[in-house]
């Protein structure tokens, strides 16, 4: 046998009042239903809670007890509903996002910023992972909503395009780079780059402008993290091909130079299942990062 909520707030009101009618007025009852209700809940904790007289209600040791246990679970009964209500209203819950090395711009870091500010009882749980596998998350629901390269194709996606990335070259201050050669005058130095496994679009892109360019690149070093890489050209042990947002990171000692080659640029954009029961949560990341995109365009 337990305690319910229903069954303890006619019983709070009248600790407060200590006063049958006055109760009654508040909760919207009769004096003899009040009354009943008392008496029930008296059989069930079995002894009494209120001493009767015709001039005053007062209260028992039991009731002083019950008190503060009762609105102790009133509280957490009302915080439980609350909860429920801001998840389904899409304000608290988890959101599991995905995202990529050439989606680590600034519009992420500043979307989970404001977000957080805005949602604070949603917990943002960030995967690592390249497109093919966000698709795949997004399938089978190990993720809600993936930053992926576009285009992709699905018929249980939904998607659209957020901001344009493309590929620069990221060279040693001592390493001459000519403007009228353009990524050809690179023909001859080392490359580090992504590796496969990483990032199969990436690198496959690099070397599909490398050869848009007229040459192989020689692959001397790959690296799986973009600051690393920035590091390994800034200690000159080659040059590579990295996303635009990478200017970003103020690595010292490394320049950047524009290519202005269509091959070298791709969309990023963001995708979610259709039938996730997250769409309130989903809709209100989206909103803010379209919020952030276009702000952060308006800006340039």
């Amino acid at each position: 046998m337990y305690l319910e909520p229903g069954e303890l707030r006619p019983f709070l009101v009248l600790a407060e009042e200590l006063h049958f009618r006055k109760a009654s007025e508040r909760l919207f009852v009769s004096q003899p239903a009040l009354s009943k209700h008392i008496r029930k809940l008296e059989e069930k904790v079995g002894g009494q809670l209120f001493i009767r007289t015709r001039r005053k209600v007062a209260l028992t040791e039991t009731a002083r007890v019950l008190i503060p246990l009762a609105q102790r679970l009133l509280q957490d009964s009302k915080r439980a509903f609350e909860s429920v209500r801001e998840a389904a209203e899409g304000r608290a819950g988890t959101l599991r996002i995905g995202f990529g090395i050439t989606s680590v711009s600034e519009i992420l870091p500043r979307t989970i910023i404001q977000f957080r500010r805005a949602y604070p009882l949603v917990e943002l749980q960030m995967q690592d992972m390249p497109t093919s596998v966000q698709i795949s998350g997004l399938l089978n629901g190990k993720i809600d909503i993936g930053m992926v390269r576009m285009p992709i194709s699905h018929p249980l996606l939904t998607k659209f395009p957020l901001f344009r990335e493309h590929l620069i070259a990221a060279t040693p201050r001592s390493v001459a780079f000519q403007r009228k050669g353009g990524l050809a005058s690179l023909r001859d130095r080392p490359f580090i780059s992504y590796p496969r496994a990483i990032s199969e679009n990436i690198h496959g892109q690099v070397l599909a402008v490398c050869r848009c360019a007229g040459f192989t690149p020689r692959i001397v070093q790959e690296a799986s993290e973009l600051f690393t890489m920035l590091s390994l050209v800034r200690a000159g042990l080659g040059v590579a091909l990295v996303p635009s947002s990478a200017v970003r990171m103020h690595v010292p000692g490394v320049r950047f130079h524009e290519l202005r080659m269509p091959e070298a640029e791709w969309k990023i954009g963001l995708a979610w299942n259709k039938l996730s029961e997250k769409r309130e949560l989903i809709y209100r990341f989206s909103s803010i990062i379209s919020r952030t995109v276009t702000a952060l365009r308006d800006k340039k």
